[in-house]
């Protein structure tokens, strides 16, 4: 069959990759590259070139099977890394690493702070009641609600797991405690999250996330069209048609591996499921730096940590993340490398080394009951919807819905592939 995949994040590179294995696969990406949030930029700093990331970073050989077996498979090499986690909060002034116990009382105050003390007992209490919400109902409360209705205080609310939320899912305070409880419970449950004890190692690319993209275009089979953003998708009877800035073309199959929202942009004759389910998943944009300004970072060097959340004065404000890409790829560099999400007002543009714009699903009741829908729509009219917005947003899941659409591509009877050939749009 001739089959086209709309956006080459994981979960289009994914769909790519097996299915041109067996089918002829033409690959469009609007961006002049490919990967999506797969994003390594090449730097220089003093006479000397990084890879830094700014998209995926991170993975674990427990909770990404398909990634890590696809990794194996290209020869993608990896190393340790740190998911240290720090929190700096204008609010309160408190600032604190949960590495070590010297790291989290590198602020001396925190050790004779009432409130400091009653956010850590919360924090264990956490760990022992949330693990009833799986129990529940499939919908249940709010994160919000739930923390009220259980008395936690304000501090572990605000300075511990509301940032740590938004550092995972890049999203505002107002969103994660919009949150589904049980959800949010259930991701960290299945990451061995809700414990003190020992947690998966986790680990990055060696030399940037991008190698495994690179190592994927030497090896496989795929017509790509890089800087082709498709302008339009009509399904019929006998096939897909596709408009985009080289013309009109048909397809046997069509996988739309992009954000939900633009899938549903896309498609000229959309009906009224795809609509009411693509439709109430929501999306927020996030602006991202990648800088060498090391005042994003919290104040003391012990608190200096992969993971930086930093909650500002105004509780209406986003709460931002800073990454040490330093601790996280393990590099060596005269000063840090740093990735910012949602605070670019505050870094010096002299040590601004890139800027991008990242988009990430919002994830809420309507969004956790559209997922539950998602075969209603898939395969329907020979159109296949695969994106990370199916899970929990991470690389695992958008590899894991490609691999649910191959397999069921793969299982449809065999016919003529569609011609091949291009029309000038309006022809």
């Amino acid at each position: 069959m001739r089959i086209a995949v709309i956006g080459s994040g994981i979960a289009g590179l994914a769909s790519a990759w097996w299915l041109s294995q067996r089918h002829e696969v033409v690959l469009f990406e609007a961006n002049d590259y490919l990967g999506g949030h797969t994003h390594t930029h090449t730097v220089e700093q003093a006479g000397r070139e990084y890879r830094i990331d700014s998209g995926f970073i991170v993975f674990n050989p427990d909770h990404y099977p398909l990634l890590c077996g696809l990794f194996d498979e290209l020869g993608v090499a990896s190393q340790p890394t740190t998911m240290s986690f720090s929190v700096h909060s204008e609010r309160s002034g408190v600032e604190y690493n949960a590495t070590s116990l010297d790291t989290l009382f590198c602020q001396r105050r925190n050790l004779v702070s009432p409130r400091f003390w009653g956010m850590l007992r919360d924090l264990a209490r956490f760990y022992r009641e949330a693990p009833a919400l799986l129990e529940g109902d499939a919908t249940g409360p709010t994160l919000g609600d739930w923390l009220q209705a259980g008395g936690y205080g304000d501090a572990f609310r605000d300075e511990h797991l509301v940032p740590m939320a938004s550092a995972l899912w890049s999203s505002p305070p107002q969103g994660i405690l919009a949150f589904p409880a049980r959800y949010l419970v259930q991701f960290m449950a299945n990451h061995h999250m809700l414990t003190l004890g020992t947690r998966p190692p986790w680990r990055v690319v060696t030399g940037g996330s991008a190698t495994y993209v690179e190592a994927l275009r030497r090896r496989w089979r795929v017509q790509e069209r890089l800087s082709s953003p498709v302008l339009a998708v009509r399904r019929d009877a006998d096939g897909v048609e596709l408009d985009s800035l080289r013309g009109r073309e048909r397809f046997d199959q069509v996988v739309l591996a992009c954000h939900s929202d633009d899938a549903l942009r896309l498609m000229q004759d959309a009906d009224a499921r795809e609509r009411d389910i693509l439709g109430a998943i929501r999306y927020q944009s996030n602006d991202t730096v990648l800088h060498t300004d090391a005042r994003l970072l919290p104040q003391r060097r012990k608190a200096w940590a992969a993971w930086n959340a930093h909650v500002p004065r105004d509780p209406s404000a986003p709460c931002t993340v800073s990454y040490c890409m330093n601790l996280l790829q393990g590099v060596d560099s005269p000063e840090p490398f740093v990735v910012t999400l949602n605070r670019s007002h505050a870094i010096d543009p002299a040590r601004v080394l890139r800027r991008m714009h990242y988009r990430h699903p919002v994830y809420d009741h309507a969004m956790v009951a559209a997922q539950r829908r998602r075969q209603e729509i898939q395969g329907q009219r020979r159109t296949w919807f695969a994106g990370a917005y199916w899970g929990w947003g991470f690389h695992e899941d958008g590899i894991r819905s490609a691999r649910d659409v191959v397999d069921a591509i793969q299982a449809l009877p065999v016919e003529a592939p569609a011609p091949a050939g291009v029309e000038p749009v309006g022809a």
